[in-house]
């Protein structure tokens, strides 16, 4: 009986492992990912460099544990018997017929992410200045891969996906918009100390 039973269970499996596969290293780049721009925000914010704190080797790790996730995520469909998607319609936006609008954001943000992330390995040669800059549109392409994740994911409508998302991406919205909040209000400062006359 337990015998076939198990025949049953992977039989029936067997047809939705590539895209039971996506849908699981899908969720764990989200993870990965939020994690990751949470110590990011930390850094850069310095709120954690005047404790002593350098988590510089764990970000980097995060990052790249993303895009491998990330890699899974889109290339583990190709195997998928229902779809089933070319390595274009997982890798060029707007040529999947399948949810056009949000896998080619999700495409949008794994590239955006894959070449700001790698660009750490050029800094030398980009200018750390410039670099600098760049890695700020990391967020943003974050930002994108959740969007894609709730407006596509096969999960997106479950409670336990709604409260993982909620757990790993609040805090590090949050951090955001402290980040972004601090920097409007330098501009302004700096905008003000050019207007003004000196004393």
């Amino acid at each position: 009986m337990s015998a076939s039973l198990s025949t049953v269970v992977a039989t029936s499996t067997a047809p939705h492992v590539f895209w039971l596969l996506s849908r699981a290293a899908g969720s764990a780049a989200l993870v990965l990912s939020s994690l990751s721009v949470c110590i990011g925000l930390l850094m850069g914010g310095h709120l954690l460099r005047r404790r002593g704190t350098d988590l510089r080797v764990a970000h980097e790790a995060l990052s790249l544990a993303t895009l491998a996730t990330l890699l899974v995520h889109g290339l583990s469909l190709l195997g998928d018997g229902f779809l089933p998607p070319g390595l274009a319609d997982v890798a060029v936006p707007f040529v999947s017929g399948y949810e056009t609008f949000w896998t080619s954001m999700g495409i949008v943000a794994f590239w955006t992410l894959a070449l700001l992330g790698l660009s750490y390995y050029a800094r030398g040669r980009i200018g750390q200045q410039r670099w600098r800059k760049l890695h700020r549109y990391t967020a943003l392409a974050w930002v994108v891969g959740i969007a894609h994740s709730l407006g596509e994911g096969s999960d997106a409508g479950q409670d336990w996906f709604l409260a993982m998302t909620t757990i790993v991406v609040v805090p590090a919205l949050c951090l955001l918009a402290v980040r972004w909040a601090r920097s409007l209000g330098a501009d302004r400062d700096r905008g003000r100390a050019r207007v003004e006359p000196a004393g």
